[in-house]
């Protein structure tokens, strides 16, 4: 199964040969210390440096997913982490900061496909290939999905400027692209945001409403049948009108 993991670039500090700089001024010598590490030290320090920022993280998303940011404190991510508060501190200033880091990774991982359309891409294959997509990230990511279901639906206070701009260009832009295939004859005429949105909308409702869809059928997206036949209804709901004869 896919799930989406964090990897952030580490800012790592430097210790283990002992060289020393001399620099002097008119009358003293000043004498610092610098440490640095060996390639296969240093290598070995990032490594548990990313592996223990990618466990905060993940703490991170299962309790915000669960309680939401204002309901999550920074002791129980630390807890569950399995790391102090001032270590978790070292690598996110506040908790905000760590939600933003968390809910603008997401966003990251989840656009990365819509940013593959090009006008050169058959569309009916492109969207179905992209609906698929979608609706695996529901099944191997339900709590992240909830995550963000759960910033917009409170407005996104902590995530509006990537609403507002990053993900409006993406969308300007391969809403560009869907117009392409329209006037190229590919595809019947729709209003591509309102494509898109619609693609997200039902995908993603199997996620952030998977209790209410077990509770009906009996059945999740994590049952191979259930999500070949629910990938098979939502691509001939959404591709089905818009085949040109």
């Amino acid at each position: 199964m896919r799930k989406l993991r964090v990897n952030y670039a580490l800012d790592c500090r430097n210790p283990v040969k002992k060289n020393r700089v001399v620099s002097k001024s008119e009358d003293q010598v000043n004498t610092k210390t610098v440490r640095a590490f060996s390639p296969k030290t240093q290598k070995r320090r990032e490594k548990a440096l990313q592996e223990k920022r990618t466990r905060i993280m993940d703490a991170a998303l299962s309790l915000f997913a669960k309680n939401g940011v204002n309901g999550t404190t920074v002791e129980q991510v630390s807890e569950l982490a399995n790391v102090s508060k001032s270590n978790l501190l070292y690598y996110f200033k506040s908790k905000e900061g760590l939600y933003l880091s968390v809910i603008t990774h997401l966003l990251d991982v989840w656009l990365t496909p819509l940013q593959s359309f090009s006008a050169e891409q058959d569309p009916i294959e492109t969207l179905s290939d992209y609906i698929k997509v979608k609706l695996e990230m529901s099944r191997d990511n339900p709590a992240e999905s909830k995550l963000f279901c759960m910033e917009v639906v409170q407005g996104a206070p902590l995530l509006i400027k990537e609403l507002e701009t990053p993900l409006k260009t993406l969308l300007d832009a391969k809403s560009a692209v869907i117009i392409e295939w329209i006037e190229a004859g590919k595809l019947k005429p729709v209003d591509p945001i309102h494509l898109i949105f619609s693609i997200w909308a039902i995908t993603q409702h199997y996620a952030d409403f998977s209790v209410q869809i077990k509770a009906v059928t009996g059945k999740d997206l994590s049952d191979p049948a259930f999500f070949e036949s629910t990938l098979s209804n939502i691509q001939h709901i959404i591709l089905g009108g818009l085949k040109p004869a």
